[in-house]
């Protein structure tokens, strides 16, 4: 299974204690990179997606999307 990147999006309900959300997504396997309690969001990596939507105070779980621009020496289209 490969690992894919996503942004775990915290409730409201539960921004005071979002290192205790992010623990809960490490104990789903969710390899986390950042916790950002400003913003509400935690970042990383997982196999299984939909095992993370189970932890107490998820909102919700979104794949992060690359974005390829080409090399700068490429002509433009």
């Amino acid at each position: 299974m490969d690992w894919t990147k996503v942004s775990v999006t915290v409730d409201d309900e539960h921004l005071d204690t979002i290192d205790d959300v992010a623990e809960g997504l490490r104990e789903r396997g969710m390899q986390v990179e950042q916790v950002l309690p400003s913003v509400g969001i935690v970042t990383g990596s997982a196999q299984d997606i939909a095992a993370l939507n189970s932890v107490p105070g998820v909102a919700s779980v979104d794949l992060e999307e690359g974005i390829d621009i080409g090399p700068p020496d490429q002509e433009i289209q």
